[in-house]
């Protein structure tokens, strides 16, 4: 997990190289404007509905991660977590 260093703070966990890929190959088509991909996203005990983006500079998705859900599940900048996606 790691903080956007910009004025709203946002929380991200850049998704494995390897998954984004598999990702862009099978879900490519289905991206909306800026590379996004609409998901179910779960840590812990937490669901939410959200969308990854994909990063071009990290070649990566690029998961926000809630203030709800990171309050829920003491998750801080730094921290690593499981996270489970359902793509929609």
């Amino acid at each position: 997990v790691w903080k956007y260093k910009g004025p709203a703070g946002w929380y991200f966990v850049t998704l494995p190289r390897n998954l984004s890929k598999t990702i862009r190959q099978k879900h490519g088509l289905s991206e909306e404007g800026w590379g996004r991909l609409k998901v179910q996203a779960s840590v812990k005990d937490s669901q939410w509905q959200t969308s990854i983006w994909f990063d071009s500079k990290a070649m990566s998705y690029l998961l926000p991660i809630k203030a709800s859900v990171r309050k829920a599940a003491k998750i801080a900048d730094g921290s690593s977590i499981s996270v489970t996606l359902y793509l929609k």
